[in-house]
């Protein structure tokens, strides 16, 4: 590590710890030549996620974006920002866990849809009628009759 005011070479490590929530590890270092002391951090690189969009179009993962579409699916449902925000962080586990870098959107929605309709029926179709893009009541009818017939297999769900 070179020093940042002298440019020379040679440092030493006086304290190292974890930092941001153990994703970097902080050091106190003092150069060898002048002795001024300096920090830094090092943390793992990680690569960058690419959603393929259904145009075929590219960008990179957005959590925020993911977030906002939750939210409006869920305005006015009993459902938490907490709960919520966990839900955008297990998607986000569950494609790096593939060890792909790109996923497709399609992907995404479906995760998003598993979670969903466990916490709230009313804020899954929401969601799903916007992912799906259901072009008439026809094609939102059979989404609702799917509910339906779940609920007629398992009457002690609670949702």
């Amino acid at each position: 590590m070179k020093c940042p005011f002298c440019d020379h070479s040679g440092t030493k490590v006086l304290d190292s710890r974890a930092a941001n929530e153990n994703k970097s590890i902080r050091r106190r270092r003092e150069c060898e030549k002048c002795f001024r002391r300096f920090t830094t951090f090092e943390m793992v690189e990680e690569t960058p996620l690419v959603v393929i969009k259904k145009d075929g179009s590219r960008e990179e993962f957005n959590r925020e974006k993911i977030l906002r579409g939750l939210i409006r699916a869920c305005e006015k449902r009993p459902v938490s920002m907490e709960t919520l925000e966990k839900m955008v962080s297990e998607v986000e586990k569950q494609i790096r866990n593939t060890a792909q870098n790109e996923v497709e959107s399609r992907k995404i929605g479906e995760i998003l849809m598993n979670q969903l309709y466990p916490v709230d029926e009313v804020a899954y179709v929401r969601f799903a009628s916007v992912y799906r893009q259901f072009k008439d009541i026809n094609m939102f009818m059979k989404e609702l009759n799917q509910i339906l017939t779940k609920h007629q297999l398992d009457p002690g769900d609670p949702s």
